[in-house]
């Protein structure tokens, strides 16, 4: 499981990248904006059916479908019950996600995987005969630590002083691409292997599911185009943070962890083209 780097170095450098990618992001909403949402709440109703019950239904269902190893199964129904990538949202806008609705469903669907992951996993017990389970509290440091509170943040300096926020934030934007960069870089160097062992039946259904997570949300999140953008690239995006803090608090079998290291890499090419596509429209 531990490739050439060491895995603190790792989870270190995620952990920064993810601090500036949000605190970046939250210098660039503005709070006002956030209450298109009461004006339309259909779009958020449909765009969390989508994120936290369509995808893990549609992952059970094409897992079983193409009758893939237990663990295997294990650990993609397991990245599609642990929602809320905190790269999500940066992708989301690049790709033209509308600017009010894409943080709110980021934040709705942060919130919500504090009670979302328990009851998943409490089910999923059911169908696998398991004994996994992970208490909200846990859920809810990872989730603050890693998307909330940088996006608190930025949101409470961009309200507080607007020109500062305005001034820092291209260079904090670009510090925090430099840093993606240099992250999917050293992703690939220490999971290659892992990916390619996953083999060709695992990779198969890890495309399929995240398609049909983009397929289900850009569904789900019309009829305005921005929203669609949205909900499809917010329900795609797993998050592993959550993934593997469930199969590490439960000391899951290493190919259970595996599979959530393949499934992070083959849907983040996965995703490329449709953000591709709907960058290409809004342009």
């Amino acid at each position: 499981m531990s490739g050439p780097i060491p895995e603190w170095v790792v989870t270190a450098f995620a952990a920064v990248t993810v601090f500036t990618v949000m605190f970046g992001l939250g210098l660039g909403i503005v709070v006002g904006e956030l209450r298109w949402i009461w004006r339309q709440p259909g779009p958020m109703a449909r765009g969390l059916f989508s994120v936290l019950v369509a995808v893990p239904a549609l992952a059970l269902v094409i897992t079983r479908a193409l009758e893939l190893p237990r663990l295997v199964a294990i650990g993609i129904v397991l990245m599609s019950i642990s929602p809320g990538a905190p790269v999500a949202l940066r992708r989301s806008l690049d790709a033209g996600g509308h600017r009010a609705f894409a943080p709110s469903l980021q934040i709705g669907v942060a919130i919500l995987a504090v009670v979302s992951m328990p009851l998943s996993i409490a089910a999923l017990n059911h169908v696998y005969a398991g004994h996994a389970s992970i208490a909200p509290w846990h859920v809810a440091r990872q989730v603050f630590v890693a998307q909330l509170l940088p996006l608190g943040l930025g949101m409470a300096l961009r309200h507080a002083r607007a020109p500062l926020a305005a001034r820092i934030e291209p260079g904090i934007n670009r510090l925090g691409t430099i840093l993606l960069v240099a992250l999917v870089v050293i992703a690939l160097i220490d999971v290659w292997e892992v990916t390619l062992n996953a083999g060709l039946r695992v990779a198969t259904a890890i495309v399929l599911t995240t398609v049909a997570a983009l397929a289900v949300g850009h569904l789900m999140g019309g009829p305005e185009p921005a929203t669609r953008t949205a909900v499809a690239i917010t329900s795609a995006a797993r998050n592993p943070g959550l993934a593997l803090l469930v199969a590490t608090l439960n000391a899951a079998p290493g190919g259970i962890k595996a599979t959530v290291l393949a499934y992070l890499v083959v849907s983040v090419f996965t995703i490329v083209p449709y953000v591709a596509w709907r960058r290409r429209i809004t342009s």
